[in-house]
């Protein structure tokens, strides 16, 4: 029964949206670099300058990158003295943002040592998550310790993308590395989805007997077996030379007009 204060009927209720992809960032430096201050820029366009140094925290945010939605999760790791029980952000992380502050060499060797850590995770489970190099505090020139030439050649030694922003000042430049960070993730996926062969369907009787398969190695994929237990034989496509060309008319409701003609593979089924 319909409601007159509004209420949909049973049957007719909306479906809720699908879930929203998502993509998991951790923020790793030496204390003092500005982890947190770039996080509460990026999701609060506000700047605040005192922290808890030991407070870790993950904070997630709907973001639109490239007109496409995403759900945005940020670990603000709380590492004392460098690199150290990496694994809860490892495994948890698709991308890292390692930060430093130009006004602070400690910070820039302390980078290093994370990068190494990242690099060496990386050669070990085969997979290859971005990272991307930040310098931050770029409101504080005067003060600089470490040139912009130091942050690109560390970046270029190990890969990442480098950036420098102000935490305080800029938040279309905090707001573009996150976004960079998620459309580097979104290549990844790309570039390691596997590519399928083609193939195209005829029908033939059931064999007795189950009978072996083995597909070809192509573009890297391991070859695998297959037991063929349905009608369906798959077959590569037939060279042009091979095909035999029927020509068949158009429907009987076209009949009165002048029917065009369709040219198919004989003994195979177009899709």
């Amino acid at each position: 029964m319909s409601s007159m204060f509004g209420k949909p009927r049973a049957g007719g209720e909306r479906q809720l949206p699908s879930p929203l992809a998502e993509c998991n960032i951790a923020i790793l430096g030496c204390r003092g670099a500005g982890k947190s201050a770039l996080t509460v820029k990026f999701l609060t366009k506000r700047f605040i300058s005192e922290y808890d140094p030991n407070l870790e925290d993950t904070y997630t945010s709907e973001e639109l990158v490239d007109q496409q939605p995403v759900v945005l999760k940020v670990m603000d790791t709380a590492d004392q003295d460098g690199p150290g029980n990496c694994e809860r952000y490892l495994r948890w992380a698709n991308a890292f943002l390692v930060v430093y502050s130009i006004d602070d060499r400690k910070s820039f060797e302390g980078c290093q040592r994370y990068l190494e850590v990242l690099a060496l995770h990386a050669r070990g489970c085969q997979h290859h998550c971005p990272m991307l190099l930040l310098g931050n505090k770029l409101d504080m020139e005067q003060y600089r310790q470490v040139s912009a030439a130091e942050g690109m050649s560390l970046a270029s030694r190990f890969g990442c993308l480098f950036y420098e922003v102000s935490a305080c000042q800029d938040f279309m430049g905090v707001q573009h590395v996150f976004h960079e960070a998620v459309r580097e993730v979104r290549r990844q996926a790309e570039q390691s989805l596997p590519v399928r062969p083609l193939f195209i369907t005829e029908e033939r009787p059931c064999p007795p007997v189950a009978t072996p398969v083995a597909l070809p190695t192509r573009h890297g994929l391991a070859s695998c077996t297959f037991n063929t237990l349905s009608t369906v034989n798959y077959k590569e496509i037939p060279s042009v030379a091979q095909a035999k060309l029927v020509t068949v008319k158009s429907s009987r409701a076209q009949s009165k007009k002048k029917a065009p003609t369709l040219t198919l593979l004989k003994g195979f089924k177009i899709f």
